[in-house]
């Protein structure tokens, strides 16, 4: 494809020039904030100094410090510090186009992440009448960690975050500048997959973030489990986390700030550090839990299209000997929780277990239900009894035809694999597509563009999608057609949810998913 040098846009630093093809525009990591090294790391995100002269903008850069790829045969990419740059494809040849912007925030557990690997780019949902915008932020312990006087330094008593910050910051950066590229700052929809959805849920619940973005729309993930929960339960809390912090501090032999910020950022990448690599309830960014947020009804109230696949714990077993003898005792090990080990253990009561292969069989199914299923159910449930905003929720089990040399090939419709189909990007995978896989990649492409466009996925030329409510509770069903159904994997969710609200709240039984009276715990 021919590609030119497209004109100077402005943006509140300077002039920047893209690169041009028949149909689009790219701009390549464009900075948003000031590179977070030396005495800014671990702050929360500065302006970008200006600069002189027009500034090219057609290479992508450094994604954030991590070790490895975000997914799973994604091409190697150069890391640094000097990370915070977002990336723009345009089909807008002026300032007035107002097209709605699709801001992607890349997944990867908080400690990877990447806003240039090919299977995100814009190159075809922009030619569906969107800006899409690809975003950069810190992960892991450069991104998240806290500190008692990290807290102290920063005027608002609270670390950590910074990842969060970083996102809100890009937010803010769009909101001022996307009109330069023809976008309309009053449609941004932030979407994500896995931790970018578990940010989007987060974004949600920050009052920081309020009036960045009008639409959300997330991809298997959601920030909702109790932490009682979780391995360690008091790392979820600001003052928690901060012990965290003291003791990486020590291991590093850094004996103050100064120290820790003169450390080579490598130093933060070795395996079994202290210190927290997620986000946390610090007061400041996260305010209280999310769960509490949306049960109140206090979040960001814009529509939502959420959902998850069918096999979502296949990928989270490669390589892993699972024997029924020690189902409940292996899960508990691995996740480092008594609680998940007494939920594996009620799992078994699901269905007929009497094989090892079983046993594989419902760790996936309970891999799934815990890590994606639970967060996504309970996300649509409280978005749609407490806000006023429409929910759509899909649910994904069409299985791309990998080849059976591929990595993927027992995967199922696992973690990741909607992305191909709601990117358009098949043709990034010479795999013997079919016309059902086509028709669905564009089918999917139409959702989402239409989503960002109205705020609604319907339009012509797709099948139409109900939204969900606590009385339809109408799920999108997609496989090689699209059907609508219920909530799927209920006896799973179910066995989580009496779980959780017994941690979380004073317990009831009910028939329904979720349809529990909540009585407020104390404040932590």
């Amino acid at each position: 494809m021919r590609e030119n040098p497209r004109a100077a846009v402005r943006v509140e630093a300077g002039l920047i020039e893209g690169v041009q093809s028949e149909e689009l525009t790219v701009y390549k990591a464009i900075p948003y904030a000031a590179a977070p090294v030396g005495d800014l790391r671990w702050r929360a995100p500065q302006p970008m100094l200006p600069w002189n002269g027009v500034r090219r903008a057609d290479a992508f850069g450094p994604i954030a410090m991590q070790s490895g790829s975000s997914v799973p045969g994604a091409p190697t990419e150069p890391v640094s510090e000097d990370c915070l740059t977002l990336n723009v494809w345009t089909q807008a040849t002026s300032g007035a186009a107002k097209l709605p912007v699709l801001v992607w925030i890349p997944g990867g557990g908080f400690t990877k992440e990447s806003a240039s690997m090919p299977l995100y780019w814009g190159d075809t949902l922009a030619t569906r009448g969107v800006i899409v915008v690809t975003i950069n932020y810190r992960v892991g312990l450069l991104g998240f960690l806290a500190h008692p006087d990290l807290s102290r330094e920063s005027g608002h008593n609270s670390s950590g975050n910074y990842g969060l910050l970083d996102q809100i910051a890009a937010l803010a950066w769009i909101k001022r500048n996307i009109a330069a590229f023809g976008g309309d700052p009053e449609r941004v929809t932030i979407w994500g997959q896995s931790a970018g959805s578990m940010s989007v849920s987060l974004q949600m619940a920050s009052p920081l973030a309020r009036g960045l973005f009008q639409r959300a729309i997330g991809h298997s993930g959601g920030f909702f489990v109790p932490p009682a929960a979780t391995r360690s339960p008091d790392g979820k809390f600001l003052k928690g986390a901060e012990e965290q912090g003291v003791r990486l501090a020590a291991d590093l032999g850094a004996t103050s700030l100064e120290a820790l910020r003169n450390l080579a950022p490598e130093q933060f990448l070795r395996e079994g550090l202290a210190g927290t690599t997620l986000p946390i309830v610090d007061g400041y960014v996260m305010v209280e839990e999310a769960y509490a947020t949306f049960a109140a009804g206090r979040q960001n109230d814009v529509p939502l299209l959420i959902g998850s696949n069918a096999d979502e714990g296949r990928p989270m077993l490669t390589g892993k000997n699972i024997r029924l003898a020690t189902f409940a005792e292996d899960i508990g090990e691995d996740f480092g929780s008594t609680i998940v080990r007494e939920l594996a253990e009620e799992y078994l009561s699901i269905a007929p277990v009497a094989t090892d292969r079983d046993a594989w069989e419902l760790r996936a199914a309970f891999e799934r239900d815990l890590r994606f299923g639970w967060d996504t159910c309970t996300w649509a449930r409280l978005h749609a009894e407490a806000g006023r905003a429409k929910v759509y929720y899909y649910y994904f089990s069409h299985v791309p035809p990998y080849p059976p040399e591929s990595p993927f090939s027992d995967w199922g419709a696992g973690h990741w694999a909607e992305l191909r189909y709601v990117f358009d990007h098949l043709n990034q995978e010479p795999w013997a597509w079919t016309q059902a896989d086509q028709t669905l990649a564009s089918t999917m492409a139409t959702y989402v563009t239409n989503f960002a466009k109205s705020g609604n996925p319907n339009g012509e030329a797709v099948p139409v999608w109900p939204n969900f409510t606590t009385d339809s509770r109408r799920v999108l069903h997609v496989d090689d057609a699209v059907t609508i159904g219920g909530v799927p994997n209920l006896d799973g969710l179910r066995l989580l949810d009496r779980k959780y609200q017994g941690l979380r709240f004073n317990q009831r039984e009910h028939d329904e998913v979720g349809s529990y009276v909540p009585v407020p715990k104390p404040t932590t």
